[in-house]
C-alpha cells in the first residue's frame, strides 16, 4: 500500500549535519507530510507534492550579477539543483517554501538581487546568529504570509548575513525586521511561493511558525489530490 501522505522535498547540501536534517524532517512529519531529502548526489523523485528550499551556504554571486565574495562558502551543484527544481515544479503549481537561503534563491530565480553582506552595507547593524527567537519581524497585513502565520508581528531567529535586495518579477516584500531588513517575500503570481529569511523548523514550540509549515503541508495535500484527479 502506498503512503497517502503528501511528498515534501527538502533541499539540503550533501554534507548537512544529521541534527539539522532531523529538524527539517520533524517539521514536515509532525504536520502530516512525508519528508524527502534532496541534495546534489541524491536521485530526484518523479514527482513532489510540495517543496522546501532549505537553508545553507551562500548563493553564487554571478547568479544575481554581483561581485564574487572570496571569503564565503558556496555550493554550485546545489544552486543548479534548486534552480532546476523551481523551473520544474513552479509551473505545475507545486507549493514552495523558501527558508533563509531558500528565500534568497526564490528571489534570484525570479530575477532579483541580494545584499551580499548585510553587515558591511548597513553600518552599525548588530550581529546576530542564533537559532533562538531574538529578532522581531513585522508582517504586511493582507499578505499571504500574514494570513498563514495569523499574526502581524512575530519573534524569529537569525542565521543569515545576506538578504533580499531588489525583488524579482512578481515578488513582493511582505515582512521586515525592526532594522529594515527584508525577512519575508511572496509571489503575487502563484498560490504558494513564499520565502522567509528565518528558520521556522528550529522554532518547534512557536505556533505561528508551525502554522507556516502546516500550511505548506496542507497545500501539498491539495496538490496531491489535484494531480490524482487529473
Amino acid at each position: 500500500m502506498s503512503d497517502p501522505r503528501p511528498l515534501i522535498g527538502i533541499t539540503t547540501s550533501d554534507d548537512k549535519s544529521q541534527i539539522a536534517w532531523l529538524f527539517d524532517w520533524f517539521a514536515v512529519w509532525r504536520h502530516g507530510g512525508r519528508p524527502r531529502r534532496l541534495s546534489p548526489s541524491r536521485p530526484l523523485p518523479e514527482r513532489l507534492d510540495g517543496l522546501i528550499i532549505g537553508g545553507g551556504d551562500d548563493i553564487q554571486a554571478h547568479l544575481y550579477n554581483a561581485e564574487v565574495q572570496l571569503d564565503v562558502r558556496v555550493d554550485p551543484q546545489r544552486d543548479e539543483l534548486e534552480l532546476e527544481l523551481l523551473e520544474r515544479f513552479i509551473p505545475e503549481g507545486t507549493p514552495v517554501l523558501g527558508i533563509c537561503r531558500g528565500a534568497q534563491l526564490i528571489n534570484v530565480y525570479r530575477g532579483g538581487t541580494l545584499d551580499p553582506d548585510i553587515y558591511t552595507t548597513h553600518e552599525g547593524l548588530k550581529r546576530r546568529r542564533t537559532v533562538l527567537p531574538r529578532k522581531t519581524v513585522d508582517i504586511v497585513g493582507a499578505s499571504k504570509l500574514h494570513r498563514l502565520l495569523g499574526v502581524s508581528w512575530c519573534r524569529i531567529n537569525s542565521l543569515h548575513h545576506q538578504a533580499v535586495q531588489e525583488t524579482g518579477e512578481g515578488i513582493e516584500i511582505v515582512a521586515r525586521d525592526r532594522e529594515g531588513l527584508v525577512q519575508g517575500i511572496e509571489s503575487r503570481d502563484h498560490d504558494f511561493l513564499i520565502g522567509v529569511q528565518w528558520h521556522p523548523e528550529w522554532l518547534i514550540f512557536n505556533r505561528p511558525q508551525q502554522r507556516l509549515i502546516r500550511a505548506l503541508v496542507n497545500a501539498a495535500r491539495r496538490q496531491q489530490t489535484a494531480q490524482a484527479e487529473a
